[in-house]
């Protein structure tokens, strides 16, 4: 999947989010638990762009951008950074858009984060000492390409959809629906 042209679409002069990614979804593509995820929603770390949860029997519905958020803070804390600086990195991270998050590299010594906009500023970092570990948003994108090529979408609602993207996101559907129920039916077989 590209991350603008078939998950972007411009209404009205605004880029609205053609397709969203439900909880389980995420939880795939970025490698976190479901529980992490909805952790993380209730408190307000990262909270879905396109849909939040609006009571019982609701579902939140994540962007191409929220699952890139969502990655980043899996390789902080996987790297030790505390909650709360996560956050205050998250906030940063928040006010730029999609073409911005691509050029943007986080440089963290464990404890402050500090945001990186050009291979001069990270070298500049590391020459004063600071700095243990990076993360390339760049590269998160990527990742959560690949990840997403075999889960599947769904329409965000006032989106507007062709019937490519609706094709494409049915098959994708359809072969998960077809995977799961093999994998059910073998676990039964099996055990």
């Amino acid at each position: 999947m590209d991350e603008g042209s078939s998950s972007v679409a411009a209404v009205g002069g605004e880029e609205v989010d053609t397709v969203g990614y439900r909880g389980v979804t995420a939880c795939h593509a970025v490698g976190i638990s479901y529980r992490q995820l909805d952790y993380w929603a209730r408190t307000a770390l990262v909270v879905p762009s396109i849909r939040d949860a609006s009571g019982s029997g609701t579902q939140r519905l994540y962007s191409f951008r929220d699952l890139v958020v969502l990655k980043v803070v899996k390789r902080l804390l996987d790297a030790g950074v505390s909650l709360q600086n996560i956050r205050k990195a998250i906030e940063t991270l928040r006010s730029r858009g999609v073409d911005d998050l691509a050029g943007i590299t986080l440089i963290s010594d464990g404890t402050t984060v500090y945001e990186c906009r050009s291979p001069e500023e990270v070298v500049d970092l590391l020459q004063g000492g600071q700095g243990v570990f990076g993360i390339a948003i760049g590269g998160a994108f990527k990742e959560i390409q690949g990840s997403l090529s075999h889960l599947p979408a769904e329409p965000a609602a006032g989106a507007p959809v062709t019937t490519e993207v609706a094709a494409a996101d049915a098959d994708d559907t359809d072969a998960m629906v077809g995977d799961e129920l093999a994998a059910r039916r073998a676990r039964r077989r099996a055990g």
